[in-house]
């Protein structure tokens, strides 16, 4: 038999961007709640809704780090990279304190892989563990197949995730680019929001690129600098 792989260290696990501590809500209330979750549970289980770019995912694996960093076994499971596959997938996710279930949209009419998340459900519950969901809309809005794992889903808390406006993603950026030792001034942050795609992937690609930029030609993010980097006018 071979032998298990070595746990990864979690910031290999957990990209550091994707922290409680980073994610940006008009929702005050809402990361003490995912803190408490993260630490303690609920046995009824979390499912937060929300629309393209509302920063789901970053809850999902934020989630799973702070859990990890208060000594509690957690678990990403991302929907959309198993569909079509699911029960193999979550064999024994029951050993976990928390599973983070990401996107339930991308399961949804798949009648063997709602089966195999409504057969999760019921096991994380009777082992008295802690199931968080993210998905676009609420479970009665979902398309999905199966009465009961819609059931399920619906004796979840639910919490809606507003989307970012403008200042939002402004205060986003610039605790990312703090994160990453980036000097970044007020004006470029708002110079960038004018000219790029503004949705949580593409702005976190978009540092990715001008974090390397900066690192390779010793520059601050500057308005004339970001410009050549990204060639726009």
């Amino acid at each position: 038999m071979s032998s298990p792989s070595p746990q990864l260290p979690l910031a290999l696990r957990y990209p550091p961007d994707q922290r409680l501590d980073t994610f940006v809500a008009d929702a005050p209330a809402l990361l003490p709640q995912l803190r408490d979750f993260a630490l303690a549970g609920a046995r009824r289980g979390l499912y937060v809704e929300g629309g393209p770019g509302t920063g789901k995912t970053h809850l999902a694996i934020g989630l799973c780090a702070e859990a990890d960093r208060l000594g509690r076994r957690a678990v990403y499971l991302p929907l959309r990279s198993v569909a079509g596959r699911l029960r193999d997938a979550v064999q024994g996710l029951e050993a976990h304190d928390l599973v983070a279930v990401d996107d339930i949209d991308a399961i949804a009419g798949d009648r063997d892989d709602e089966i195999a998340l409504f057969d999760l459900h019921n096991r994380l519950h009777d082992a008295g563990r802690s199931v968080f969901y993210t998905a676009s809309a609420a479970p009665d809005a979902l398309t999905l197949a199966l009465p009961d794992l819609r059931s399920r889903l619906g004796q979840c808390v639910r919490v809606p995730l507003p989307a970012l406006d403008d200042a939002g993603r402004h205060e986003l950026l610039r605790l990312r680019a703090e994160r990453r030792g980036l000097q970044v001034d007020a004006a470029t942050i708002d110079w960038l929001l004018r000219r790029v795609d503004r949705d949580l992937p593409a702005l976190t690609a978009l540092l990715d690129r001008l974090d390397h930029a900066s690192l390779a030609s010793q520059r601050r993010l500057t308005v004339p600098f970001v410009r050549q980097v990204l060639s726009l006018d």
